[in-house]
């Protein structure tokens, strides 16, 4: 005749260790999960830089801290949201340099080439119709010019409205833009740069964070 068997309860340090490890798992995951948040929302939303330099003053300062939102210009580059503009004359810019590795500008928005037919459409317009989409900047004197169109521009001082500097007429090609710094005397911008390309833009500088006294939309 078989002896019951006598089920064996863990006991009280098996059952310590057993929860100590559903603990530590459980941490691994919230780190893991938090890391893949942060750096999605810094890769693809938004992300934080520190102005340096004085070519967008007064607008910003060096020194200053400000965020840079990303996500429209991301979903730009999808079909699907091809319908996006990230960018208008008169938003800044954080963009990368073409000729130095790990060199990044801000800029403002002067004009915007036409936008590029994606995805599975065609271009139908007549040549006539093309042309009206023709964009062409100019820099003379200190006063910008957007296919002939005198621009007006409320956020330069005035000593940045006069300039002896005259550049060559320059069109805009789809997918490009023309920045300029609001502290022309001291930026480097596109008239030495040339028009930035849509593959170099970061994002829109869109709030000043600190200093907490200049809080606020950009």
């Amino acid at each position: 005749m078989d002896s019951p068997q006598v089920e064996q309860k863990p006991s009280s340090e098996e059952t310590r260790h057993d929860g100590w490890r559903h603990e530590v798992a459980e941490l691994v995951k919230m780190a893991a999960l938090f890391l893949l948040l942060f750096f999605g929302l810094r890769a693809f939303v938004i992300e934080g830089y520190q102005v340096q330099g004085d070519s967008m003053s007064p607008v910003l300062l060096d020194g200053e801290r400000i965020l840079v939102l990303k996500l429209p210009h991301q979903l730009g580059k999808l079909s699907w949201f091809s319908g996006i503009e990230s960018l208008a004359p008169g938003n800044l810019v954080v963009f990368d340099s073409k000729d130095e590795e790990n060199k990044r500008y801000i800029k403002r928005v002067i004009a915007c080439g036409a936008r590029p037919v994606r995805g599975n459409k065609v271009d139908a317009d007549s040549p006539t119709a093309n042309a009206k989409e023709t964009v062409s900047v100019e820099f003379a004197h200190g006063k910008v010019y957007v296919n002939n169109a005198l621009q007006d521009e409320p956020y330069l001082v005035e000593r940045e409205r006069e300039s002896m500097e005259r550049d060559k007429v320059v069109p805009l090609k789809p997918g490009e833009y023309y920045v300029l710094g609001d502290h022309r005397s001291v930026s480097k911008d596109s008239r030495m740069l040339g028009p930035i390309s849509a593959k170099q833009v970061i994002g829109r500088a869109w709030l000043r964070f600190w200093p907490l006294s200049q809080f606020g939309l950009l």
